[in-house]
């Protein structure tokens, strides 16, 4: 038995190149949009706004530190500038401008991290960013983003224009399945339910969406009926819908590609403890790096598989 979903899984591209494009269509309809890249623009896809838009693109060099820095400032101007590297580099390096410049004067800038999680495979655990979800999170009044494919990407860079105020979008460098169909409304902090479910709730975020719609279909030809619910935003967070999880179905299990010390699945237990406390279980990495491999081979090896997710409700389910 199929699960009860209206949303199928499509070959698709990675989120950096959704995101790339979205800038281009994003460029063209508003002339405040500026891009700073920090010698990575072909990698995180702002090589198209450089080409379409030269006179508005600005390379900084390997200095991610300065590229925080003039991106404020041009926010501090009046425009909407989109600031862009690895998100290891962008965020590790660029914290303490993300900090001073950024988040306490709220100004209106755009943070896009690339070649997220350990999905960047080869690159190794030097260019793994497993940590900036939560230092993202930890910036008071930063919105941080999570987008699991193409369409949720392109609507999201979007909302983010929209938005005013510091925002941190993750991108992956692996292609993911498409989840949302075309004009998918997303609205930023408002999570959305793919999956019905009664038996347990499965919350994910970016890549890990796709697995947990792939456990709750294996789940439901065991009979286990899994809820599944995309949250996009991972701050600010959709208490209302996490709540009303917590309170119908008594068991959540919360998935991500990030340390399980300080990313979703944390922030999702505040919610839960503050509302509707329920048993809960978290798929994420477990206080380690990884290492040089295959993205495959990583994702099997540290459980963010389909079937990790399926045996994490399995546990919650037998502890209700």
């Amino acid at each position: 038995m199929a699960a009860k979903t209206k949303y199928e899984l499509k070959a698709g591209m990675a989120t950096r190149e959704a995101f790339g494009k979205a800038l281009v269509e994003l460029g063209g309809k508003n002339k405040d949009v500026v891009v700073c890249d920090a010698d990575l623009s072909k990698s995180t896809y702002t090589a198209g706004f450089a080409k379409e838009f030269p006179g508005r693109f600005i390379e900084c060099g390997i200095a991610e530190m300065n590229m925080v820095g003039i991106g404020s400032g041009l926010a501090s101007g009046g425009k909407i500038p989109f600031v862009s590297s690895f998100s290891c580099f962008v965020i590790n390096k660029g914290f303490e401008q993300l900090r001073v410049t950024a988040a306490f004067p709220n100004v209106n800038l755009k943070v896009v991290g690339t070649h997220s999680g350990i999905s960047i495979g080869e690159d190794g655990p030097s260019q793994m960013s497993i940590e900036d979800l939560g230092l993202a999170c930890s910036l008071p009044g930063f919105t941080v983003l999570c987008p699991a494919d193409e369409v949720s990407m392109a609507a999201l860079i979007h909302a983010s224009a929209a938005h005013f105020g510091p925002v941190y979008i993750r991108a992956g460098r692996a292609k993911v399945p498409v989840i949302y169909p075309a004009g998918q409304e997303f609205v930023i902090g408002k999570g959305i339910e793919l999956v019905e479910g009664t038996d347990a709730t499965i919350i994910a975020t970016g890549l890990l969406v796709a697995e947990a719609i792939r456990a709750a279909e294996s789940l439901e030809a065991d009979g286990i009926s899994a809820r599944v619910i995309d949250l996009h935003t991972v701050k600010p967070l959709d208490r209302e819908i996490i709540a009303r999880a917590a309170a119908e179905t008594r068991a959540i299990v919360v998935c991500e590609e990030h340390l399980l010390d300080a990313g979703l699945g944390v922030r999702v237990a505040q919610v839960v403890s503050e509302t509707r406390p329920c048993v809960m279980e978290f798929v994420g990495i477990r206080n380690t790096y990884a290492e040089s491999a295959s993205p495959d081979e990583l994702l099997d090896k540290y459980g963010l598989r389909a079937k990790d997710v399926a045996q994490a409700v399995r546990r919650a389910i037998a502890r209700k």
